[in-house]
């Protein structure tokens, strides 16, 4: 076993983990952050995704030890106390969920996308989610709801 110190959601944890659990493993089983989705084991459907030291990981792919030290934000952590995170907001106004297991990747990755490209065309949110899998929505407002959160992370506000 190995103790770590991880950063997550702005708070710091101390954990003991063995060197091979995955940071998903780190987040849900000992955090007890659950919004973090194990979908295949096999870094194919995006589920899992996390932001660290701001960028989007599928965290079914990297060790918890590596993520020492880092600065880790889980969709539990995107929004703030009293309201939501304007892409979390794009998604439940324009209907870009419907089961929603995939829903917390898929708000992670349009984050990530928008931090780097603050006005993604079409195309572009397409390409950038092609590693985020829904088997339920078709994609059609998971697009939609991206855009829109682009939108309104330019103008600090809401979709």
């Amino acid at each position: 076993m190995s103790t770590i110190t991880l950063r997550v959601n702005r708070q710091t944890h101390t954990i003991d983990v063995s060197p091979s659990t995955l940071l998903v493993e780190a987040l849900r089983e000992k955090l007890r952050l659950t919004g973090t989705h194990v979908g295949c084991d096999t870094s194919q459907c995006g589920a899992c995704t996390v932001h660290v030291d701001g960028r989007s990981v599928k965290s079914c792919t990297m060790l918890a030890v590596e993520a020492a030290g880092a600065e880790i934000t889980t969709i539990e952590g995107l929004a703030n106390a009293t309201e939501l995170h304007p892409m979390q907001a794009a998604f439940a106004e324009h209907h870009g969920l419907q089961c929603g297991f995939c829903t917390p990747g898929m708000v992670m990755s349009a984050t990530d996308l928008c931090r780097r490209n603050p006005a993604p065309n079409e195309h572009e949110v397409r390409h950038w989610l092609e590693g985020n899998l829904c088997r339920c929505t078709g994609y059609h407002n998971i697009v939609k709801a991206v855009m829109a959160g682009a939108n309104a992370m330019q103008k600090g506000g809401k979709p």
